[in-house]
């Protein structure tokens, strides 16, 4: 495949991806325009982080033949740069847009967005205290962290792939498949938590189908972070491309669990009653917590080593 067939490929399908983000975006900035905010009636739910990470997308996609031809050794890391910064400089202009509610106030939108996407114990006493909200910002840790892996990465594997059609040399491939892949289900579960919040009510004991949407979605955080660190460190011995990314897996599950405890007063959801589900004495966590972080870690070992032994 040609150079020009992956850009075309690669900038359609982000375009296609992101029409309804777009739209999104779109209505927001006309309300605006017309009446210096958005009504709650009329507000496009998940504008962020969602249309900043479309807008970063489509640019750097749309850039990359121009960034390839001037500066070919340093073109992914210009390109990480580029998306962080129209991911960030996006999200913090689309953040202070008014949104206005039928109590004849108004907040920003990423106060009404902690209220539309995060049915925590948290968010439920706070919609009982009125809509007069005891903002907690801790809830955009999970947002950012979220956003910049599915930037991140999706720029990795779409530099990816055209720099492997440039070359003729299709090493890679294997590797940047499984980051293709890894990515697109988490952005799968990522849009099923929007619109379910993985089936939450708002207590601390959830149901069975949520703890197993949620320990899937932590995992796969930590998975696609290890494999998109594995595509950096590609051609590595094993130390480095193999046991780093494994160990970075763990540790980004270990800091969303982390970025879930800030945000609800210290506390954690609880999947069920019992020596697996109960917290471990001072230890925050249970025992299923812990495996869930081992298993990310465990998880992106067996994908890159079975990679790696493949090419050798």
């Amino acid at each position: 495949m040609t150079t020009k067939k992956v850009y075309l490929l690669s900038l359609g399908g982000v375009l296609l991806v992101s029409i309804y983000p777009l739209y999104m975006g779109i209505v927001m900035l006309f309300s605006y325009l017309q009446y210096g905010g958005i009504d709650v009636a009329d507000y496009p739910k998940y504008i962020i982080p969602y249309t900043p990470i479309c807008i970063s997308l489509i640019v750097c996609t749309a850039l990359l033949p121009l960034i390839f031809k001037f500066t070919k050794k340093f073109v992914l890391p210009i390109l990480s740069i580029l998306s962080i910064l129209l991911f960030l400089g996006s999200e913090i202009v689309f953040e202070q847009v008014a949104v206005f509610t039928d109590l004849s106030t108004k907040m920003n939108i990423e106060t009404w967005q902690m209220l539309s996407c995060v049915m925590t114990p948290q968010v439920s006493h706070s919609i009982w205290d009125s809509l007069s909200i005891r903002y907690n910002s801790s809830f955009k840790i999970h947002f950012y962290a979220i956003a910049l892996l599915i930037v991140l990465a999706s720029i990795s594997t779409i530099y990816g792939f055209y720099k492997n059609a440039y070359t003729q040399n299709y090493e890679r491939n294997k590797l940047l498949v499984v980051q293709f892949v890894s990515v697109l289900a988490f952005i799968s579960l990522c849009i099923l938590a929007c619109f379910t919040a993985f089936f939450r009510t708002g207590d601390i004991n959830i149901s069975p189908l949520s703890a197993i949407l949620m320990t899937i979605f932590f995992m796969l955080f930590g998975i696609s972070t290890g494999v998109y660190t594995g595509t950096l460190l590609y051609g590595k011995r094993k130390l480095l491309s193999v046991m780093i990314p494994s160990a970075t897996a763990i540790l980004v599950t270990l800091f969303m669990y982390f970025a879930e405890m800030i945000m609800m007063d210290w506390n954690l959801f609880r999947f069920g009653n019992g020596l697996l589900f109960d917290r471990l004495g001072a230890i925050p966590f249970s025992l299923i917590d812990i495996m869930t972080m081992l298993l990310s870690g465990a998880v992106t070992y067996f994908i890159l080593s079975i990679i790696k032994t493949k090419e050798t």
